[in-house]
């Protein structure tokens, strides 16, 4: 039975904008503070974001320009960086995406279970969430980068993220927005749903993608669907996941 019973929600770029408004500048403030001459401009960056996980995007910046860093000063950098990136979020320098907080809460209200599958650090997604959701949490657990020897595109992220809700696949819905996590969750083999960020990709040719979304749409942003199951209202609520849901059962069928 195609019926809704969890969704797992990407966190950068999907619940909330933050790669240029937080992440980007808290690198670059890490580099200063340790007199490095390096200053990520957007477009870089960008690029850069194929790489996943901060140390290891440092560590692949340095190699690719000859620049020598030790392990320890990459960590070193990287904990500074956070430190950034946490004031950033006190600052309110992020907001919800379009759609984000209404559908959650849309979703907890119908007693759907939901949780965050991301690449970021616990306690960068813990300050997000108290400062998102003003003290509502609506997840029931996190699975970051410091519960997964690998992360994403490696599956194993949302592997152990179903292991640890114990919802079947076929009831169950990700909210992903880049290469790297529709990588990992279609690998997971979990029906997933693309609303791009802020940031411009160009989708893998190896990504097969059963519903692509422009945003998840309010009362004043219509939401569009680029491909997937029709929309009944102007925005993406339960209803249009439970048809998605039917959808992905009768193609099986």
């Amino acid at each position: 039975m195609a019926y809704l019973e969890g969704v797992y929600w990407d966190l950068d770029g999907t619940i909330a904008n933050t790669e240029l408004e937080a992440h980007l500048p808290a690198f670059n403030h890490a580099f200063n503070d340790f007199g490095i001459d390096w200053n990520w401009d957007t477009d870089k960056y960008i690029q850069l974001l194929r790489i996943n996980g901060g140390k290891n995007r440092i560590s692949y910046y340095s190699e690719s320009i000859n620049y020598s860093l030790s392990d320890d000063l990459i960590i070193k950098i990287h904990e500074k960086k956070q430190f950034y990136y946490l004031e950033l979020i006190k600052k309110n320098c992020v907001t919800l995406k379009t759609g984000v907080f209404r559908l959650i809460n849309e979703l907890h209200r119908k007693k759907i279970r939901q949780f965050i599958v991301t690449s970021s650090s616990r306690v960068q997604v813990d300050l997000l969430v108290e400062y998102l959701f003003n003290g509502f949490n609506p997840f029931e657990f996190i699975i970051s980068s410091e519960d997964v020897e690998l992360k994403k595109p490696n599956p194993l992220p949302y592997l152990k993220a179903i292991q640890s809700s114990g919802i079947n696949k076929n009831n169950s819905i990700v909210f992903e927005d880049s290469n790297p996590g529709l990588k990992s969750s279609l690998a997971a083999n979990l029906p997933t749903i693309y609303v791009p960020s802020n940031i411009p990709i160009v989708l893998e040719e190896d990504i097969k993608l059963d519903c692509i979304l422009d945003t998840l749409g309010d009362e004043n942003n219509v939401a569009n669907v680029v491909k997937g199951p029709k929309i009944k209202k102007s925005y993406v609520d339960y209803s249009f996941l439970s048809d998605y849901l039917v959808s992905l059962n009768n193609a099986k069928n």
